[in-house]
């Protein structure tokens, strides 16, 4: 090996060091400001989350909602939104609920009727879908408002036409996986906490 090549080599070996450096460096970082902000990450998410209660169960009042703790069927414990009226009685029900989307994680709520029949609202809490494409999931008249008086039996289906009004979403048209993602989110997330709740109230 000639004295270029050890030298070429040798400076290889310090960017490869760097570039490691570098990158534990800023992972660091970043995982710091993650930690630093995660509380009040979590507590805007909170108040966002009452916010839209009202909308998700019609007249329910936000400062009479009730937070009940529950375990899921798949054995973990979860907070579920007990929504009330002006008079304090239970008039719905509001479950959190996550699931993988076309780019990244969707987080959604989704409203119940206080029987655990039928769909009263849903609305995407959080979503990095594509721009102009799969983030209409995020918009209540194209997608969004569909949800709202569906049977929780049998589960939704998403379709590109014609949506029977009982059990089927009109999917965003160029976006199928992000309409279909949401809705097997709703789907599973009912079905985790349907018998949890209902257990509540015996």
């Amino acid at each position: 090996m000639t004295m270029n090549q050890q030298l070429k080599q040798g400076n290889y070996i310090t960017q490869a060091w760097l570039v490691i450096l570098l990158a534990l460096l800023y992972g660091s970082a970043l995982a710091g400001v993650h930690v630093g902000l995660s509380d009040r990450i979590e507590h805007n998410k909170r108040n966002e989350i009452y916010s839209q209660i009202p909308n998700l169960v019609p007249d329910a009042v936000q400062e009479k909602t009730q937070e009940k703790t529950v375990q899921g069927l798949d054995g973990k414990t979860t907070i579920v939104y007990q929504a009330c009226d002006a008079k304090g009685q239970c008039i719905g029900w509001v479950l959190r609920g996550s699931g993988q989307g076309f780019a990244d994680r969707i987080e959604l709520l989704v409203g119940i009727d206080p029987t655990l029949s039928s769909i009263t609202g849903m609305y995407v809490l959080d979503q990095k879908e594509t721009p102009g494409l799969g983030n209409y999931i995020t918009d209540p008249e194209r997608f969004q408002n569909q949800f709202a008086t569906k049977k929780i039996d049998p589960p939704l289906v998403v379709v590109k036409s014609d949506p029977d009004p009982q059990h089927e979403i009109l999917a965003i048209t160029g976006a199928t996986i992000s309409s279909e993602s949401v809705s097997d989110t709703v789907n599973k997330t009912i079905a985790n906490l349907k018998q949890p709740i209902l257990d509540l109230n015996r």
